[in-house]
């Protein structure tokens, strides 16, 4: 629906714009259709697997509530918004709205939300961590972008809600159907519907680096052999007791490096980056039905809507991450894996010569287990 992309140069994006500065897109898309109705968003608040929230200003205070919600929920007195996570996972319209951003590294993203607001709607001034594209649905909404924020810009008093204590415009805008606005992170933005709006917010996720350290050194410590210790058979006497001496912490800083400078391989990162937010799985019974259906021929094969994978190519082969798990291939699965990635499905004469090379079907089977496809 979407493959075309956005009408715009990607490259100078890249260049001027990604996590740069904020860029406006009127237009992004021509004669925009909203995918997704604002009383079929209300319904999907009303699931109880589905991550959903109200925010509403009311006294002066802003307030939050969790779904999933009924629907007296939604008769409300004061200016309210509903969002709704991952709307991408569960209606194929709305996941279509990747294909916008596929120049990007599709395993940067990390779903699309929608919001509906009615007039005066918000959710108050503040600022991300990563990267989102604000693609405006039915109505519309005025954005104000503001100052840089970090960790230790003031927040208003909230037990859940990071809502700036203060906030300076810079730019200022009012977004219709079609229109996108892109907003780097860090950047403070302040969203308010103009009557009845539904926004398409699709944010990219961007892990913390604590936590990939942690990651990496954990991938690291399986590695070291528990018996190898410190040694400093090129000791020196002692002359003060009790002393760590500058030579001690050289000798320590040395054996560190050394241990840290060993090979290891760079799996721990694709499968952090692919580890799902939402349960993926299936029951054993579904699981057995599709590796039938796998086994028999199937007539479609679709990148599961909630999966997330990813691959690189090492000097052994391919290796495939899913759902943050991984695995290694022979290079011949490249041609396959690429078109699934790319198209999202794999389907007719190019499915079946995939799947008649033994290799590409223990992926496929590999893939189907770990929730990263659907087949049909």
């Amino acid at each position: 629906m979407y493959a075309a992309g956005l009408n715009f140069d990607s490259k100078a994006f890249l260049a001027e714009y990604w996590q740069r500065k904020p860029l406006l897109m009127r237009n992004a898309i021509g004669s925009f259709a909203s995918p997704l109705p604002a009383d079929e968003l209300a319904g999907l608040a009303l699931e109880e697997d589905i991550e959903s929230r109200i925010i509403e200003y009311r006294h002066g205070q802003w307030c939050l509530q969790h779904g999933p919600f009924r629907a007296e929920d939604f008769k409300r007195d004061s200016p309210w918004t509903l969002l709704v996570q991952a709307v991408d996972h569960y209606i194929p319209a709305v996941a279509a709205l990747r294909q916008l951003v596929d120049f990007l590294p599709s395993w940067r993203l990390d779903d699309v939300m929608v919001s509906y607001a009615v007039d005066g709607g918000s959710v108050g001034p503040h600022y991300d961590n990563y990267d989102v594209f604000l693609l405006q649905g039915e109505g519309e909404r005025h954005w104000q972008l503001g100052q840089f924020c970090n960790s230790r810009s003031p927040l208003l008093p909230h037990d859940e809600l990071r809502i700036l204590a203060d906030f300076a415009c810079t730019e200022d805008y009012v977004l219709g159907p079609g229109d996108m606005l892109y907003v780097p992170p860090g950047m403070a933005h302040w969203g308010v519907a103009r009557g009845e709006c539904t926004t398409f917010s699709i944010g990219f996720r961007a892990p913390r680096i604590n936590d990939m350290v942690s990651r990496w050194a954990d991938s690291l410590l399986e590695r070291l052999d528990p018996e190898t210790f410190y040694t400093d058979g090129d000791m020196g006497p002692a002359t003060r007791a009790g002393e760590i001496r500058p030579r001690d912490l050289e000798r320590a800083r040395a054996q560190v490096s050394a241990a840290l400078d060993q090979a290891m391989d760079n799996h721990w990162f694709g499968a952090m980056v692919t580890e799902p937010r939402y349960d993926c799985g299936r029951d054993d019974d579904q699981l057995a039905h599709a590796m039938a259906l796998l086994a028999d021929g199937p007539a479609l094969l679709e990148l599961s809507s909630a999966a997330r994978v990813a691959w690189q190519q090492e000097e052994s082969g391919i290796m495939v991450f899913c759902n943050g798990e991984a695995a290694l291939f022979s290079d011949g699965v490249l041609g396959s894996l690429v078109a699934l990635c790319t198209a999202g499905r794999v389907e007719g004469a190019a499915l079946a010569s995939g799947l008649a090379e033994a290799e590409t079907a223990r992926m496929m089977g590999y893939l189907l287990h770990a929730g990263g496809i659907d087949v049909e």
